[in-house]
Order: C-alpha cells, then sequence, then structure tokens
C-alpha cells in the first residue's frame, strides 16, 4: 500500500504552513490521518522543507506511534500527534509550528484571550495553555508525554477539542487540528493571528477584558452550530 493520499495531504499541509511565515528552519510539522485505515503520515524529522515530497512523508501506526512505511525516520513530534489521534475522535490532521506571537503565550504560561470576533470565528474560548511538564515527563517520554498533557488540559477544563481546535504547551508552542489537512492548517494560522491580536490588545490595555460571551457566541455558532448559516452551505 503506498497511502499515496495522505502522504500528498501531508506534504501540502507541511508546505502551507511554511507559506504562511509559520515555520522558519525546520521548526514545525504537519500530519494527516487516513480516513480508513489506523494510520497517519507526517514530516521525516530535520528535512529540509524544500527537499520535501509527497514520497518523503512518513506513515505511522496511530496505536503505537512506530513507522510502518518510508525510508526516512518520521519527525521527533511523532508520539505527540498519534496520542492526540487517539484521544480526540475527529481530528484527521495535526499541525505544530513554533510561531512567534503563540509561542509568547506558550512562554508566559498565560492562554490566549478571547478579545473578539475574530478569535471567535475559529476558536469558541480562550486558547488554553497547558500545565508546565514535569521533570520526569520530560526525562522518560518526552513527546508522549507533551500529548498527554494536551489532552489532561482539555479533559480537566472541560473543553471540546473539536470546538476550541488547538492549544499552546507551555514553554515550547503551538499545536492546532481539524477534521482535515485544511482546516488543521487555517486553525494553525488563526491561532497564531489571534495570539498577535491579543498582545496587541494587552499592550494597549493589560486590563482589557475578555469580549462578552453573547457575541462570541453567535459568531461561533454562526459559523459551527448547528443552525450555521455562513458560507454557501
Amino acid at each position: 500500500m503506498t497511502y499515496q493520499a495522505i502522504r500528498e495531504a501531508a506534504y501540502r499541509a507541511n508546505r502551507q504552513i511554511v507559506d504562511a511565515g509559520l515555520v522558519l528552519l525546520t521548526w514545525g510539522n504537519a500530519s494527516v490521518r487516513d480516513a480508513r485505515e489506523p494510520v497517519f503520515a507526517i514530516k521525516p524529522s530535520g528535512v529540509d522543507y524544500d527537499d520535501l515530497s509527497p514520497e518523503s512523508m512518513v506513515v505511522v501506526d496511530v496505536a503505537t506511534g512506530e513507522a510502518v512505511d518510508g525510508s526516512l525516520k518520521p519527525s521527533s513530534d511523532t508520539a505527540t500527534h498519534a496520542e492526540l489521534y487517539r484521544a480526540f475522535p475527529g481530528v484527521n490532521a495535526v499541525v505544530h509550528t513554533h510561531s512567534t506571537h503563540a509561542v509568547a503565550f506558550a512562554q508566559a504560561l498565560q492562554d490566549i484571550p478571547i478579545f473578539g470576533t475574530t478569535h471567535a470565528d475559529h476558536f469558541r474560548f480562550a486558547i488554553p495553555v497547558t500545565r508546565p511538564m514535569t521533570g520526569d515527563e520530560v526525562a522518560t517520554a518526552y513527546e508522549l508525554e507533551t500529548g498527554r498533557v494536551i489532552v489532561e488540559t482539555f479533559r480537566s477544563r472541560g473543553i471540546d477539542p473539536l470546538q476550541v481546535p488547538g492549544v499552546v504547551v507551555a514553554y515550547h508552542g503551538p499545536f492546532a487540528w481539524g477534521p482535515d489537512a485544511r482546516h488543521a492548517v487555517e486553525n494553525a494560522i488563526v491561532l497564531d493571528a489571534v495570539a498577535r491580536m491579543a498582545l496587541d490588545t494587552l499592550a494597549l490595555n493589560p486590563a482589557a477584558p475578555e469580549a462578552p460571551r453573547y457575541l462570541t457566541e453567535k459568531h461561533f455558532l454562526r459559523k459551527h452550530g448547528a443552525g450555521a448559516y455562513y458560507g454557501q452551505g
């Protein structure tokens, strides 16, 4: 089996996050899960983006996190992607970057507040920051534990990962996801954009309140609710 469809989708997603300005050097990766088989395709570790091709994408087993097809080593963040796929049904693509504005919130250990409708069009609530990982978590199985601390954050705070499709990992950076590669890339782009807007808002007014819930709910639900009416249907 060649897994050509997910290889091509993963390749395009990796190129798109570079084109969107979210990636410097090789600081990022994207993966796409197969809708029919329990596998996903992900960027190979440390390979320059200009040297990527669909064929260079590595196919990984969701359950084990082990490579099952491909001649290169998968991304060092593969275990994190695998954990998100195992824990979050409906997520079929994951993007990780070190985009500047989202990393600022990760390093400050702060959620990205929901200050306005731009944020609410894609993320129903504030984008959470995880707790810092412990020394043991980092030392034993760092990438797997990164996925676990993301899952812990959403479960402990009662956040639906399909309504808030992104997170900032403490001291590390953002992960975003979606039902397919296009939406995962879009959510990664929006995550950094609203992080920048939030930083600018706080610079102007450090005591700025979050936008009123009735307004943010209107914007989120007109795009994503059962009665959504935005767009062409």
